[in-house]
C-alpha cells in the first residue's frame, strides 16, 4: 500500500494533527552536529549519502536527478554515486573533490543530525576548521588500502585542537581489502597510538563500506567478526551536551532590546551553564552586578533556561549593557583582559604578519587586535614546536595578540563559544584566521596610561597650530621626501612646529634592525606610527615620508591618532617615471633579482584608495606641489594664526 493510500481517508483535521503531532516529536528530540573529514577520496560524501539514502530523506526528484547525474558524473559504474548528494557545487562534480563545507540534515527516530562534509585536499584545510568549530562529534575516514594519511593525522590533530571530544575512526572501503579484519586491527592500533595524547572521550573504529552499506546503518554479514555498533547506532546513542550545562553561565549580549521606555532586555543565544529569575550576573567588562527579574524565550517567560537557548533577560537594575557584553554568572566570572595567547589557525593566502592590525571578533564583541608575537608554529605532521615569524595559508601558530580594549573570554577548553574568535582583515572585510584562547597575559595589567597635568590640546593651544601626521606614501622614486622636506621648509618660514621621519634616516637608528620582507615594513610602519602618534601629542605637525606599501598598516597609523590628525597624502607617480628618476638603479637592480622585495617589482604596492591629497608629479615643479599641501592645510583650519594670552586672564 502506497503513502498516498494510507493518508487518503484521513480527514483534514486528522492530517493536520498527524504533521503537529510529528513536528512536537521532533522538537523533543535532541541534536548531534558532526563532520566527516580525513584524505582526499577516503569516501566522506558517499557516506553521508548513504545515511541519507538509507534513512529515506531522498525525495523521488532528488532520486531521479541522482541517478541522472550518476551517469553523467558517477566514479561507480553504472550504481547510483550517493556521493552527488552532497558534491552540490558544479566544480566539485566536474572533478571529482569536496572544495566547500557542505551541510546536510536528517533524523532518526532516536535524534536529530547535522552533518558537514568538509574537503580532504590539504588547500582547503581552513574549510575543515569551518566544519569542526561547531561539531560535536567527527566521523574520521580512512580507505582501509591506504592506512592513515598524512590529511588524515592534520584532521584529526584540528579536530581535538578544535575542541571535538567524540572521534569514529571510520575504517572504509573494507570491501576493499576482502572485509579483512587483520587490516581493521591493524589501522585501529595504529590509530590509538598516534591519538593517545588527543583527549578524546568517546574513540569508536568501525569497519564500514559506505558504497555498499555495510556497518552504516545495518549490520553486515560479511562483518560478522565486529561486535561493535553500526555508526548509525554510534551517532544515536553517544551523550553529547552534558558538558555545556555544567559549565559557568555564559551570555554574549546581541541585541539590546528596547521596545518602548518601560521594557529593557538583554537578547542572545546560552553560550554555557543555566540560569534562572533571582540569579545574581555581572558584565564581565564592567564589573557590575544586577539579579534576573524575567526570562523570556519565544514561547513566553520562563523560570529557567539552558545552553543553546535563545532568550531575552532582564535585570532588577538599570545597568550599562550593551551589544558585545558578556552576561555570566557572578560567582564564576571569565577573564578579562587585553592581552591573551591563542593558537591560531591562518586561512588567507596572505600570510599573517606580527605587529599588522587586524579586527577580533569574539562573540558579539568586535575589537582591533594584533598578533605580537608567534611563541612557535605546530608542525601538523609531527606535532611538534617550531619557530617562525608569520603564518602561511594553513598553517598553526601559538600566538601572543593585544586588544585595543579589553575584551571578557574563557579558556577554549572551558567554553568553546566563549574562548574562540576569528580574525578579519580590515581592508577586505575577509576572515583570515580562527583562533582557540588558551588563557590571559595578566603581566601587562598592571600598566595604565599615567594622567599628565599638560595634554595635547593645551600643547597644540600654545603652538597655534591644529597638529597633524601628514603621511607621505608613494614608491620609491615618486618624490615623496623631495616634497615633505619642501612642505617643512614653507611651514617653518610660516613658524609653525614640526618634526620631519623619513624613511631611510629612521632605518639608521629606530628601525636599524629591520629588513624589507613584508613583515619588516609592517613593523617598521607600526613603530613609525606610534613615534608619530608622540609628536602629534606634542602638539607638531608631524611629516612622514614611507613607502609604506599597505593599506592595512596606513589605516593602523591612522587610527593611532585622533579624528582629523592624519593626513594621507598620496604622492601618485607612475612606476616608469619612477624608474627613470631612479639615480641608485634600483629598479634595475631589482627586475634583475639582485634586490629581493623591491616594491612595485616583486612586493606589492596598494594603492591608496580614499587618500586627502593625491598629488600627480609627472611634468609638474616639486615647490608647486608642496604648495598644494599648504593650501590644503590652510583650506582645513590646520594653520590657525598663534594666540597670545593675557597671563592675568586666568586661562
Amino acid at each position: 500500500m502506497s503513502d498516498a493510500e494510507i493518508i487518503a481517508p484521513a480527514t483534514a483535521f486528522e492530517t493536520e494533527a498527524a504533521v503537529t503531532d510529528y513536528i512536537l516529536a521532533q522538537e523533543d528530540k535532541d541534536q548531534l552536529r558532526f563532520l566527516t573529514c580525513g584524505s582526499v577520496d577516503d569516501g566522506k560524501s558517499t557516506l553521508i549519502g548513504r545515511l541519507l539514502y538509507d534513512t529515506k530523506l531522498i525525495f523521488e526528484d532528488q532520486l531521479a536527478a541522482l541517478e541522472k547525474d550518476s551517469r553523467r558524473h558517477g566514479t561507480v559504474g553504472e550504481d547510483i554515486d550517493l556521493a552527488l548528494l552532497v558534491d552540490g557545487l558544479e566544480a566539485e562534480r566536474e572533478q571529482g573533490i569536496t572544495i566547500d563545507v557542505a551541510y546536510r540534515f536528517f533524523a532518526t527516530e532516536k535524534r536529530k543530525f547535522i552533518v558537514a562534509d568538509t574537503p580532504g585536499h590539504e588547500q582547503y584545510t581552513r574549510n575543515m576548521a569551518t566544519g569542526a568549530s561547531t561539531a560535536d562529534l567527527a566521523v574520521l575516514l580512512v580507505d582501509a588500502r591506504n592506512g592513515l594519511m598524512v590529511q588524515t593525522r592534520r584532521h584529526a590533530f584540528i579536530a581535538s585542537l578544535l575542541g571535538i571530544r567524540h572521534v569514529v575512526l571510520a575504517i572504509n572501503k573494507i570491501d576493499l581489502v576482502d572485509y579483512s579484519q587483520e587490516r581493521f586491527e591493524a589501522i585501529k592500533a595504529e590509530f590509538e597510538t598516534f591519538a593517545a595524547s588527543f583527549e578524546f572521550e568517546t574513540q569508536q573504529a568501525i569497519p564500514m563500506s559506505a558504497r555498499f552499506g555495510d556497518n552504516v546503518t545495518g549490520k553486515s554479514d560479511k562483518l560478522a567478526w565486529f561486535q561493535g555498533p553500526t555508526l548509525l547506532e554510534h551517532l544515536e546513542t553517544v551523550k553529547i551536551g552534558e558538558e555545556e550545562l555544567s559549565q559557568p553561565f555564559r551570555l554574549p549580549v546581541q541585541w539590546v532590546n528596547r521596545p518602548n521606555l518601560d521594557f529593557r532586555g538583554y537578547s542572545g543565544t546560552i553560550a554555557g551553564g543555566t540560569v534562572s529569575v533571582g540569579e545574581e550576573l555581572v558584565v564581565a567588562a564592567s564589573g557590575k552586578t544586577s539579579k534576573v527579574e524575567k526570562i523570556i524565550t519565544p514561547e513566553g517567560e520562563r523560570n529557567s533556561a539552558r545552553a543553546g537557548e535563545a532568550v531575552t533577560v532582564t535585570l532588577v537594575d538599570e545597568i550599562d549593557i550593551s551589544r558585545g557584553d558578556l552576561l555570566a554568572s557572578s560567582v564564576s566570572r571569565p577573564d578579562v583582559a587585553d592581552q591573551l595567547a591563542a593558537h591560531l589557525i591562518w586561512m588567507s593566502d596572505d600570510a599573517m604578519l606580527p605587529g599588522r592590525s587586524y579586527l577580533m571578533k569574539i562573540g558579539s564583541k568586535t575589537v582591533t587586535a594584533t598578533v605580537t608575537e608567534i611563541k612557535h608554529k605546530v608542525n601538523v605532521n609531527t606535532f611538534e614546536h617550531v619557530a617562525g615569524k608569520q603564518l602561511q595559508l594553513n598553517e598553526i601558530g601559538f600566538c601572543n595578540l593585544s586588544m585595543s580594549v579589553p575584551v571578557a573570554f574563557d579558556p577554549y577548553e572551558v567554553n568553546r563559544q566563549t574562548g574562540s574568535f576569528i580574525l578579519i582583515d580590515r581592508v577586505t572585510n575577509a576572515t583570515v584566521g580562527a583562533g582557540m584562547v588558551w588563557f590571559a597575559l595578566r603581566r601587562a595589567t598592571n600598566i595604565h596610561w599615567q594622567a599628565l597635568d599638560v595634554d595635547k590640546s593645551a600643547r597644540a593651544h600654545g603652538l597655534g597650530q591644529t597638529p597633524a601626521v601628514l603621511w607621505f606614501t608613494g614608491l620609491s622614486g615618486s618624490g615623496k621626501s623631495t616634497i615633505a622636506s619642501m612642505v617643512e621648509k614653507k611651514l617653518h618660514m610660516e613658524g609653525r612646529h614640526t618634526y620631519a621621519l623619513d624613511g631611510d634616516n629612521v632605518r639608521h637608528g629606530l628601525n636599524r634592525d629591520l629588513g624589507f620582507t613584508d613583515a619588516d615594513r609592517v613593523e617598521n610602519i607600526r613603530r613609525v606610527g606610534e613615534v608619530a602618534k608622540l609628536f602629534v601629542d606634542a602638539g607638531l605637525i608631524t611629516l612622514t615620508s614611507f613607502i609604506s606599501p599597505f593599506q592595512a598598516e596606513r589605516q593602523m597609523a591612522r587610527e593611532l591618532v585622533g579624528e582629523g590628525e592624519f593626513i594621507e597624502i598620496f604622492v601618485d607617480t607612475p612606476i616608469e617615471e619612477c624608474k627613470k628618476r631612479d639615480p641608485k638603479g634600483l629598479y634595475e637592480k631589482a627586475e634583475k633579482g639582485e634586490i629581493k622585495n623591491f616594491t612595485g617589482i616583486d612586493s606589492p604596492y596598494e594603492r591608496p584608495e580614499n587618500a586627502e591629497v593625491v598629488l600627480k608629479t609627472v611634468g609638474r615643479d616639486p615647490e608647486d606641489i608642496a604648495e598644494e599641501v599648504i593650501e590644503y592645510l590652510r583650506a582645513n583650519n590646520y594653520l590657525v594664526s598663534p594666540v597670545f594670552v593675557d597671563e592675568g586672564s586666568g586661562i
